[in-house]
């Protein structure tokens, strides 16, 4: 998740397939285990190097940050 943002460009496919595909099933320990390697939130990562209705999107499947 962090090379697909991690980019002079931000891989957009590549984002929204690992939320996406993991929203249902394990997105609460994959954001505990993204702050953990990087110090800061998954959510707050996807709003800075998104924008507009895809930033929106994102992060109504990222939920609100605790």
């Amino acid at each position: 998740m962090k090379s697909a943002m991690n980019k002079s460009v931000t891989n957009e496919d590549a984002l929204t397939r690992v939320i996406v595909k993991r929203a249902e099933k394990d997105l609460e320990e994959i954001k505990d285990l993204y702050y953990r390697r990087n110090s800061v939130s998954l959510y707050h990562a996807v709003a800075k190097e998104t924008s507009g209705d895809y930033k929106e999107f994102l992060l109504t499947l990222l939920g609100k940050e605790d």
